[in-house]
């Protein structure tokens, strides 16, 4: 039986520079602390608080003074920055210029929606740490779909801008877009009644192709991540849509032996929040343990 690790699985820029900033810093201090999980993989923020990195959130944050603080990739919103500010904190910020790009364009858009009463829709995930950004680039009027049965909270009679959190998926927000379209009854002069913006990530997005082909040229699919990273729910339905025999796990722990019966091949991939340290870990374990 032969184990493949997807050579194009693993951290996106983003992450990478957040927690190469972190231990960066964790080279020469004992302890960094850090505003909401670095990544959405256990292991990994497991393997980095061995390191000295503390996850707090934003109530603790509010009791802060006088100390270092690293942002992560995800983003924050303006009220994050003013409460640093005003604590006197030192922050690192890794927000991930993706999504600093994504957050100066909403806000531009919002600013110019407010004469027309226009309204700023993000397609993305609700109470997700760069949808509260986002959201906080509205003074939080911004509303939150998370697919075609949240439509009902727009008001199809004032005009609307559509944008996507960055891993969300194309066809999601595809459909969207011609929902929306096709609702839409807004008429305010001089201001278009829709326009929607593709904000996804390309470098999230075009792993869905190629890992749509990974999972056809294998007889089973590992799919390495953690239960609450957004894009790797986004992934393992790629995954699964070319492949029945595909299985999420965090770690080699969960592995089954009764998945790799009569398998000469195994694909081993995973999210952008997943080391690649890890899936090569799942791999060899599969490798020493498993027998088809």
């Amino acid at each position: 039986m032969v184990v493949t690790v997807d050579e194009k699985s693993g951290f996106c820029f983003g992450v990478t520079n957040a927690i190469g900033k972190a231990e960066e810093i964790l080279d020469t201090e004992d302890q960094l602390l850090c505003l909401g999980e670095i990544v959405h993989n256990d292991v990994e923020v497991n393997r980095l608080t061995t390191k000295g990195l503390t996850t707090i959130n934003h109530d603790e944050l509010k009791v802060l003074s006088n100390r270092k603080v690293l942002f992560r990739a995800h983003g924050e919103p303006p009220s994050t920055y003013e409460i640093a500010k005003a604590n006197g904190l030192q922050v690192i910020d890794a927000s991930c210029p993706v999504v600093l790009k994504l957050q100066e364009r909403i806000k531009r858009s919002y600013n110019e929606l407010l004469p027309a009463n226009g309204q700023i829709v993000i397609f993305g995930k609700k109470g997700h740490a760069e949808v509260n950004g986002l959201v906080g680039q509205t003074n939080s009027t911004a509303i939150v779909v998370e697919g075609l049965n949240d439509l009902d909270a727009i008001d199809f009679t004032r005009p609307i801008r559509l944008y996507s959190q960055t891993t969300k998926s194309i066809e999601g927000f595809k459909a969207l877009k011609a929902e929306i379209e096709k609702r839409c009854t807004a008429k305010v002069e001089g201001v278009e009644p829709f326009k929607a913006y593709d904000t996804i990530c390309r470098q999230v997005a075009n792993r869905q192709p190629q890992l749509m082909e990974f999972s056809k040229s294998n007889d089973v699919i590992i799919f390495v991540s953690g239960k609450k990273s957004s894009n790797g729910k986004v992934l393992f339905e790629t995954c699964m849509s070319q492949n029945k025999r595909t299985f999420m796990v965090e770690d080699e722990s969960e592995i089954d032996a009764t998945w790799f019966e009569n398998a000469n091949s195994v694909g081993v991939c995973g999210a952008t929040s997943t080391p690649r340290w890890l899936m090569e870990r799942v791999a060899q374990h599969i490798r020493e343990n498993i027998r088809a």
